[in-house]
């Protein structure tokens, strides 16, 4: 699982590790059922506290991203298409309020889009 952190972000590692595999798993880099590493195989990996990876984990089975099955792992749920769609909702939110902030400034949704091609 190739998760690529920015310790130079504002934004704490558990919340990366969270967006990154729900970015993985929209790209359908990560199939359904497929196992994903341990906890402290992916601290391991990424060099970092079990803690914070335990937290991203369970912040993404909240999300029905992943499912714990005990003894035997953790694994991409099967059904991915809420995954996908529930990305595709944050995003267009992101862009929602960042076209609200640009309008704020003064600019036009002519000019925003304009701008935006």
């Amino acid at each position: 699982m190739l998760i690529e952190l920015n310790y130079g972000l504002r934004m704490p590692i558990y919340e990366q590790i969270v967006l990154e595999v729900e970015r993985l798993v929209t790209l359908e880099v990560l199939k359904p059922n497929e196992q994903i590493p341990s906890i402290r195989e992916l601290a391991c990996m990424l060099s970092i506290n079990p803690n914070t990876v335990k937290k991203a984990y369970d912040i993404l089975e909240s999300k029905g991203i992943i499912i714990s099955k005990s003894t035997k792992g953790c694994f991409i749920t099967d059904n991915i298409d809420k995954a996908k769609n529930d990305k595709i909702e944050n995003t267009l939110e992101t862009i929602n309020k960042a076209f609200k902030e640009l309008e704020s400034l003064g600019l036009t949704k002519e000019e925003i889009m304009k701008k935006i091609k």
